[in-house]
């Protein structure tokens, strides 16, 4: 059973869960947006983007971002997925990360894109 994210309840009254898939979608949201120090059992977990958002968007912003990123995903999904490529694009005050994985368990390729307004 995974717990979907973010915590909701489900129509019929009980806690919503959904499908490895989609948990592991939920899990890579999780990290990206957790700042290290966040979380008081796991003082490491995160990837510090939230600490980037307000650096000029530049083309070594996104490099180190994606450097950064891969080795979070890596470090903390590796058991649950294989990264396949992780693209940062900054535009004006928005970075947009893209992360392409391979699902360990299935195989199942799969993609997820999210955003950050500076």
């Amino acid at each position: 059973m995974n717990l979907d994210f973010p915590y909701r309840i489900s129509p019929g009254g009980r806690t919503a869960v959904t499908g490895d898939a989609d948990h592991v979608r939920d899990l890579i949201e999780q990290l990206l947006f957790t700042s290290p120090g966040e979380r008081v059992n796991r003082p490491d977990f995160g990837s510090g983007l939230r600490q980037l958002v307000f650096a000029p968007a530049s083309t070594e912003l996104a490099a180190a971002l994606q450097f950064t990123l891969q080795g979070a995903l890596a470090q903390y999904l590796g058991d649950r997925i294989e990264v396949q490529g992780v693209a940062v694009t900054t535009e004006d005050s928005r970075l947009e990360i893209t992360v392409r994985y391979r699902l360990v368990a299935t195989g199942e390729e799969a993609s997820a894109t999210f955003g950050v307004e500076g």
